[in-house]
C-alpha cells in the first residue's frame, strides 16, 4: 500500500549508478539510497534493478555515478499507487556527450482516493435524502397522504420521530430532557463537541488518524481535532462554572470538584496510553506519562482555576437589559489575560533560549534526516529536550510521527510538557467564544460580528508568524510542538466553524448536530472504549487484502458507525458516564 514498483535500466557502459530518493514533503533532508544498479555489459543490454517507490508524495529522485559520486540524471515525479514504472538511463547522441532518464509507464497505477470519494458522495447523498425526507414529513399533505396508507398510529409515530420533528425542543420529547451539566445554557453546537464534565466531545475516531504527516509543518485532518477539543472545552468551562456558581455554589467546593476531574482525567489517561493486556505485565520503568487525556485534565485544571480566581457576575446590563459595552467580554477578563500571556512568554522563552546540548538554540525542526542530518538527535528542540530531561526517555512516546519521514530515532512526545502550555491558550481563546456567547445572549448581530473579529484577528497573527509558507516562516504551523501559529490557525478556524455553526443551529434550528450529537454526550466513554477495544472485533477484523484502502476505509466507517450507534443507544436509554 503506498508504493509502485520501479524498475531502473542502465544501458551506460561500464557506469555503475547509486538511486537516491527524497520526499517532496521532507524539509531539506538527505537524500536515502534506494539501491545499486551495475553498468550495463554490452551495448543494447541494460542492467536492471527494482526497487520499491513511496506514493503518497512527490518523489525526488537522483542517479549518482558509484565510483565519481557525481550526479548522472534527477527528476521530480509523483508515481500512483500499485503503479509499474521504467526509468530508462542511457546516453544521448547529439553531438553532446550527455545522459538521459526516461520515465515510462508499464502499468497505470490505481486511484487511491477513489474509495474516499465514494464514501463521501454516499455520504452526501444519505443527508440530502433525510433532509428531503425531513421536509416531506413537515408537510401537512404529505402526512395526510401518509395517513391514507397507514394507521393514525403509526403516522403519529413518523411525524414526532426524532426524524421527523421539525421542531429543536422536541428531539428530546417533553418528558425525557436529559440533564446537561444541569445548565440550560449550553448552546447545542457546544454540546456536539465538548468535553467539561466528560459528556460533550468528540470521539477520536479511527478514520480520522493519518498514517502519515511532515513533523516541521502542515496539517491534516486529524491535526484539527484536538485542538477543537481544547478549545469548545474552554467554552464549556466557563459556561458551565458561571451556571454553578450562580446557584450558589462555594468557590472551594468547586476548586475541589475541579481538582478531582483533573486528577481522574489524568489516571484514566495514563491507563489508556499504556495497554499491556496484550503484551504481559508492564514495567514500571517504561510506562509513558503524557497523553491526550493527561493533557486535557492540565488544560482544564489550569483554565478551571484561572476563572475561579477571578470569576466575575455577568454585568447586569448585560443580563437584564441586553446591553454590553464593546469590549466588556475581554476587559472583564484582564486578570486572565495576564496570566495567559505570562505563560506564553514562558513558552516562546524556553522554546527560543533554552540551550539544548548538541542542538542550536531555538531549533524547531524534526532531527533525523532534516536539515541535511545535522542535528539528528534534536527532535522536538527544547520540548523534547525538556520531556527527556524531566520524564526520561523510556516516559514518553516512543515512535512519533517523525520517524515515517525523517527517520529519527530518538523518543519524542506530541503530548509534552512544553506544549501543554499552548494548548492552554488555546483552552482560554474557547473561553473567550463562551464569554462572548454569555455576554451577548441573544443579541446575534453582535455575536456574530465578534467571531468574525476573533477569526481575522487570530487567522492575522499566523499570517505573520507562519510568512504564509509552510517551513519558512517565523514560527511554523506544527502540531508536534503546538507551536503558538498552530495554535492561533486553528483557533481562528474554531471561530470560523462557530461563526458558520451559530445561526445554523442555535438561531435558525436548521440543524441539532445529529448524529455527532450522540458521542458528544458520552464522549469520555466513546473515547477510552475506541481506545481499548481499537483491536477487536467487530472494530477490526482480518482484511481480505490488507493493502486495500477500500478495505481499511471500510473497516474504519464500521467501527466509527458502531460507536455512533452504541452512543445513540446509550442516549436513549439515559446512560451517560461522567468524571
Amino acid at each position: 500500500m503506498d508504493q509502485a514498483l520501479l524498475l531502473i535500466h542502465n544501458e551506460l557502459l561500464g557506469t555503475n549508478l547509486t538511486v537516491y530518493w527524497n520526499s517532496e514533503r521532507c524539509y531539506h533532508c538527505l537524500p536515502q539510497a534506494l539501491g545499486n544498479v551495475s553498468g550495463s555489459g554490452e551495448p543494447g543490454k541494460p542492467s536492471t534493478a527494482p526497487v520499491a517507490v513511496s506514493t503518497q508524495h512527490t518523489s525526488i529522485l537522483q542517479l549518482n555515478d558509484t565510483l565519481e559520486e557525481k550526479e548522472v540524471c534527477r527528476l521530480k515525479y509523483k508515481f500512483g499507487e500499485f503503479g509499474n514504472y521504467s526509468l530508462l538511463v542511457k546516453h544521448v547522441h547529439n553531438g553532446v556527450n550527455e545522459t538521459a532518464c526516461d520515465l515510462v509507464v508499464n502499468k497505470n497505477p490505481v486511484d487511491s482516493n477513489l474509495p474516499v470519494c465514494i464514501a463521501f458522495l454516499v455520504g452526501l447523498a444519505v443527508i440530502i435524502a433525510v433532509c428531503f425526507l425531513r421536509f416531506l414529513l413537515s408537510l401537512d399533505d404529505f402526512n395526510n397522504w401518509i395517513s391514507k396508507a397507514i394507521n393514525s398510529r403509526e403516522t403519529d409515530r413518523l411525524i414526532n420521530s426524532e426524524l421527523g420533528s421539525p421542531s429543536r425542543a422536541g428531539l428530546f420529547g417533553d418528558d425525557a430532557q436529559p440533564e446537561v451539566w444541569r445548565l440550560s445554557a449550553v448552546p447545542r453546537r457546544l454540546r456536539c463537541v465538548d468535553t467539561f464534565r466528560g459528556k460533550y466531545s468528540h470521539s477520536r475516531f479511527p478514520f480520522l488518524t493519518s498514517p502519515c504527516w511532515c513533523f516541521p509543518s502542515g496539517l491534516t485532518v486529524a491535526d484539527l481535532v484536538f485542538p477543537w477539543f481544547v478549545f469548545i472545552m474552554g467554552s464549556s468551562v466557563f459556561l458551565s462554572m458561571t451556571s454553578i456558581l450562580q446557584r450558589g455554589c462555594s468557590k472551594f467546593r468547586l476548586l475541589g470538584k475541579v481538582a478531582w476531574r483533573s486528577f481522574l482525567l489524568i489516571c484514566i489517561g495514563i491507563v489508556i496510553v499504556n495497554p499491556n493486556y496484550c503484551l504481559g505485565p508492564l514495567s514500571w520503568d517504561k510506562v509513558r506519562i503524557p497523553g491526550v487525556l493527561q493533557r486535557l485534565g492540565v488544560t482544564y485544571f489550569v483554565v478551571a482555576v484561572l476563572e475561579l480566581l477571578f470569576a466575575k457576575p455577568v454585568p447586569e446590563s448585560c443580563v437584564s437589559e441586553r446591553r454590553c459595552s464593546c469590549l466588556q467580554d475581554i476587559t472583564s477578563s484582564w486578570p486572565q489575560w495576564l496570566v495567559i500571556l505570562m505563560l506564553e512568554s514562558v513558552w516562546l522563552a524556553l522554546t527560543f533560549f533554552l540551550p539544548v546540548p548538541g542542538c542550536p538554540t531555538g531549533y524547531l525542526g524534526p532531527g533525523g534526516i532534516g536539515d541535511l542530518g545535522k542535528y539528528p538527535n534534536c527532535t522536538g528542540g527544547a520540548a523534547g529536550y525538556i520531556d527527556r530531561l524531566l520524564l526520561g526517555d523510556d516516559h514518553i512516546y516512543q515512535h512519533p510521527s517523525s520517524t515515517v519521514l525523517y527517520h529519527t530515532t530518538v523518543a519524542y512526545d506530541p503530548e509534552g510538557i512544553l506544549g501543554t502550555i499552548n494548548s492552554i491558550v488555546m483552552a482560554f481563546l474557547g473561553v473567550q467564544a463562551g464569554k462572548i456567547l454569555l455576554y451577548y445572549k441573544d443579541q446575534t448581530k453582535d455575536i456574530l460580528i465578534r467571531f468574525t473579529a476573533w477569526c481575522c484577528f487570530l487567522g492575522l497573527i499566523s499570517v505573520v508568524l507562519t510568512e504564509v509558507s509552510e517551513n519558512e516562516g517565523f514560527i511554523p504551523v506544527n502540531k508536534n510542538l503546538w507551536s503558538i501559529s498552530y495554535v492561533t490557525t486553528l483557533s481562528s478556524f474554531a471561530f470560523f466553524i462557530l461563526l458558520i455553526l451559530y445561526p445554523i443551529v442555535d438561531v435558525k434550528g436548521l440543524w441539532t448536530g445529529t448524529p455527532f450529537y450522540y458521542p458528544g454526550m458520552n464522549s469520555i466513554l466513546v473515547y477510552v472504549g475506541h481506545e481499548v477495544f481499537k483491536n477487536y472485533f467487530p472494530f477490526q477484523w482480518r482484511l481480505q487484502d490488507n493493502q486495500s484502502h477500500k478495505e481499511h476505509l471500510i473497516q474504519n466507517i464500521v467501527a466509527t458507525a458502531l460507536w455512533v450507534l452504541i452512543a445513540y443507544i446509550l442516549y436513549r436509554k439515559k446512560v451517560f458516564w461522567k468524571i
